[in-house]
């Protein structure tokens, strides 16, 4: 992805920096900049999209390149005067005034009314030779993304997960020909009847290395040498959020460590907003910029409360009345 729009000026302050320039922060920044918001998005340019060819189930972008739909994205913030700040924020901590500091990678610092973290997740993805060469194109995680384009072909799943069962159930949606392979996770009984009764069938791993032919996924090896001729592998990859940056600002975190937002994405920390994959591992592109965009309008309606509060505080010393205790009737 180019770097074509930049904070050329000498600003360091600002309503809102978004650390993080995909579908949700993109649209956060979209909405706060139209809200007439002084705004900077922070972006190190590594989307987790970035590997597919296309995206999918974005009403009016489907097919779309995903760093096409980025770079539109971009030069339609621009357009409203929010700046892009090509970089990487090391940590954002309290400001000694209010508001928060957001340090970035160099040393060099921004401060910020609020800040929204739109970070994505990390795929951590199972040791297989040729697996990560593959991913996002053969090797993908979510039907609702690739499944149409690989129907009513033979289909390989990896049992790598807990939800990995559940994720061959799903596919049987799009391809009648599924087979699923316990890589590292043994079915249990209960699963293995529920994959027999949907006609997909097991076969016993665990898988040795990806076959390509012409830079394309050709087949599976198992580690006895047999191979599973296949259009696609299909795995549910462990998910760490990106979250890194918001260490040590007390923001409260649910059983699995993703940090706890309300609907409109505020954190437990006010001023600090999260948005996207860095809280919801579901969320697609479309999720992410709705969410982007809810966050936006509940974080714009808080700044015009503080600044009613701020000028009601102003005008009340003015008139000689800072408690605003009503005047008494004569």
């Amino acid at each position: 992805m180019t770097g074509a729009y930049h904070d050329t000026t000498d600003r360091t302050s600002y309503d809102v920096v978004v650390i993080g320039g995909g579908a949700g922060g993109l649209n956060a920044a979209l909405v706060l900049a139209r809200a007439r918001r002084t705004v900077a998005v922070v972006d190190a340019g590594e989307p987790r999209n970035a590997p597919s060819a296309h995206m999918h189930s974005f009403l009016s972008r489907d097919g779309v390149p995903p760093l096409t739909v980025l770079e539109t994205g971009r030069a339609e913030i621009a357009r409203y005067g929010a700046v892009l700040i090509d970089g990487r924020v090391d940590q954002v901590e309290a400001g000694e005034k209010g508001g928060y500091v957001v340090h970035l990678a160099g040393g060099a610092a921004l401060r910020a009314r609020h800040v929204v973290l739109a970070t994505g997740l990390r795929d951590e993805l199972p040791d297989i030779p040729g697996l990560r060469a593959l991913w996002g194109n053969d090797v993908l995680f979510c039907p609702y993304c690739h499944g149409y384009e690989v129907r009513d072909q033979p289909l390989v799943v990896l049992g790598v997960h807990p939800a990995s069962p559940g994720q061959a159930l799903l596919l049987r949606q799009w391809s009648h020909d599924i087979v699923y392979v316990p890589h590292s996770l043994p079915l249990t009984d209960e699963d293995r009847e529920r994959l027999d009764a949907r006609g997909i069938k097991v076969a016993e791993g665990p898988v040795s290395t990806l076959l390509t032919k012409d830079g394309r996924l050709h087949a599976v090896e198992l580690a006895g040498g047999r191979t599973l001729e296949c259009a696609a592998v299909f795995l549910f990859p462990r998910m760490t959020p990106n979250d890194a940056a918001f260490d040590g600002l007390g923001c409260e975190r649910d059983e699995q460590g993703w940090l706890v937002t309300d609907r409109a994405g505020r954190t437990t920390r006010p001023g600090l907003w999260a948005v996207g994959n860095v809280v919801d591992p579901r969320a697609q592109a479309v999720t992410a910029a709705g969410m982007g965009a809810a966050a936006a309008f509940a974080l714009n309606h808080d700044l015009v409360d503080e600044e009613v509060e701020r000028d009601l505080a102003a005008h009340r010393a003015a008139a000689g009345n800072p408690s605003g205790t009503p005047a008494p009737v004569s």
